[in-house]
């Protein structure tokens, strides 16, 4: 994640994903238990009435793409999550899933995808060179890339250095999809820096030289954009602490959240809870408060554990249901007032190798009988 700079401008065009379809299809009853049938019938390769867990792979593979995931297998930090998505229908120990469990499980995993869509949507970004071009003839041009020429010269290298280092600070608003994208690196890039390369490009550079040779690379990969464009899933959101105000202003919704919250942490043989789990806690409230989950953004959990330090709440101490429901609370009004004074920006862009309705099986629907 970096932090934001720009917002991408969703009316101009592109593609929306909030969770909104997914919502209808969960929601409603009978077209979402036909959608079960399929799915289930599609996996039942033997035809007992159950999935067992080679059965269920091809279900956990289409989340996982569902999700943005790369394959499986190669990254351990994906298969971590596939594992995961896996132990949800089998609870870890099952051989055998009947389709009233797949149904509920596969009910609570798209529902929580919906939350996250409504919560952070996805803009899909159509990259096709107009907008690059747009932008290089335009009249902000010139002075920022000025700045840019600056920024990078400090570093020092040579021309085709600076003309990369200048194409990373490019953002999809301008018109750029991810330059660091090995498939953009590849066919958009290198291309166009090889096309365009004369005799001085491995010499230190003058700015005047930069501006008129960057811009004609950013032609030529406009030109090439044009050629073969490239799709981009974007998402950015603010924290700027309104979920978390609206949480606490809402005294019955704060008790229900709460008393959610406190189900899930263990509890000693006196009803006591350990200030150790208040972590726990607050990752169950996140959703309801507005905020991401712990480990999502890096930003995010720094200011949580200042709000942690300042209520001492790794000290271990056992605490009342009350009182940690009390202090739970006192670190949300923490974070919130630390947001409406600091909002935290963020965004994040990935190019889609593979067609958007081509990428994940999940969600075709079948035929209408």
């Amino acid at each position: 994640m970096e932090r934001e700079t720009k917002k991408v401008d969703t009316a101009s065009g592109g593609e929306v994903l909030d969770g909104s379809n997914i919502m209808e299809l969960v929601e409603n009853k009978e077209m979402f238990g036909h959608f079960v049938d399929h799915k289930f019938q599609e996996l039942d390769r033997d035809r007992d009435g159950q999935l067992s867990v080679k059965e269920l792979q091809p279900a956990v593979a289409d989340i996982g793409a569902a999700l943005g995931l790369p394959a499986q297998g190669s990254s351990p930090d994906s298969d971590h999550i596939y594992s995961e998505v896996l132990n949800e229908f089998t609870h870890g120990k099952q051989e055998k899933v009947s389709k009233v469990e797949f149904k509920e499980v596969l009910s609570d995993i798209l529902l929580g995808m919906a939350a996250g869509l409504k919560r952070d949507p996805i803009v899909i970004l159509r990259i096709d060179g107009e907008d690059l071009l747009e932008y290089i003839n335009g009249p902000t041009y010139e002075a920022e890339m000025v700045a840019t020429h600056s920024q990078i010269e400090s570093a020092g290298g040579t021309l085709r250095d600076c003309i990369i280092k200048a194409f990373g600070m490019l953002t999809v608003e301008q018109g750029m999809p991810p330059s660091s994208d090995p498939w953009v690196v590849s066919n958009i890039v290198e291309p166009a820096l090889q096309s365009c390369a004369g005799p001085d490009w491995n010499k230190p550079v003058s700015q005047e030289t930069f501006l008129v040779e960057f811009k004609k690379v950013a032609e030529y990969v406009a030109e090439l954009l044009r050629e073969q464009h490239v799709i981009v899933a974007h998402s950015e959101n603010t924290f700027d602490g309104s979920g978390i105000r609206r949480l606490l202003s809402n005294k019955f919704e704060l008790d229900k959240t709460l008393n959610a919250a406190i189900e899930t942490v263990p509890k000693d043989r006196t009803g006591k809870l350990s200030k150790e789990y208040l972590r726990v806690a607050l990752d169950v409230v996140a959703p309801s408060a507005g905020l991401p989950p712990l480990g999502a953004v890096e930003q995010m959990d720094k200011l949580i554990l200042d709000a942690f330090n300042l209520m001492n709440a790794d000290d271990g101490k056992l605490l009342k249901e009350d009182e940690f429901k009390k202090i739970l609370t006192e670190i949300l009004g923490s974070i919130m007032l630390q947001l409406e004074g600091n909002p935290i920006s963020v965004y994040s862009n990935s190019v889609v190798h593979e067609p958007i309705a081509s990428a994940s099986t999940l969600f075709q629907t079948p035929p209408s009988s």
